[in-house]
């Protein structure tokens, strides 16, 4: 990962944040010491990514799940008596 002084991020910070949204995240330092990170946006923290499948066999779902409670939700809207 690409670490740039203060300086040299405020005279090229269009071409840094266009990198920086492609996917090539930078560090900006003073004095040499690493002050912050630069990702895109849309770049899920590594706490946030959703782990497909950790709840496997735990429950299951009905057959009938997408019917379940149908005669009670028409009644109410009337569709039927």
């Amino acid at each position: 990962m690409q670490t740039v002084n203060i300086h040299n991020a405020k005279t090229n910070l269009s071409r840094l944040v266009d990198r920086a949204a492609k996917g090539e995240p930078f560090i900006i330092a003073k004095a040499g010491k690493p002050l912050v990170k630069v990702v895109p946006i849309d770049q899920p923290a590594a706490s946030q990514i959703k782990r497909l499948g950790f709840m496997a066999g735990q429950f299951s779902v009905p057959d009938d799940f997408d019917r379940m409670g149908g005669d009670e939700i028409e009644q109410l809207f009337g569709l039927k008596a």
